[in-house]
């Protein structure tokens, strides 16, 4: 349950982080939506996959914020956006789950 936690709490750091800072037109608001879903998302990575895990992860969380700018001009906002998204979730579900022992 916890792998599903930490993946929604990514992908929607960064659709809600994106989705605030449009919609309120306050880019540091956006990006504390962004930080705080991330950090959320990097605790439950940390506690379930290990540190060096939920360190990878959140690489690529901040690499798919990075992204996500570049690739806006050349397929819209949106879509990169839920681009970057679907990579980071698809990740998280594939990484961020318990360590077998």
């Amino acid at each position: 349950m916890s792998r599903l936690v930490s993946t929604a709490l990514a992908v929607g750091g960064l659709t809600g982080g994106f989705a605030t800072a449009r919609g309120t037109r306050n880019r540091p608001l956006g990006g504390a939506v962004l930080a705080a879903a991330g950090t959320g998302a990097f605790l439950v990575w940390r506690k379930d996959a290990g540190t060096g895990r939920a360190i990878v992860l959140t690489l690529a969380y901040l690499a798919a914020f990075g992204g996500s700018h570049p690739l806006a001009k050349n397929v819209g906002p949106w879509t990169a956006v839920n681009t970057v998204s679907t990579g980071v979730g698809l990740a998280s579900l594939l990484l961020g789950g318990r360590r077998r022992k």
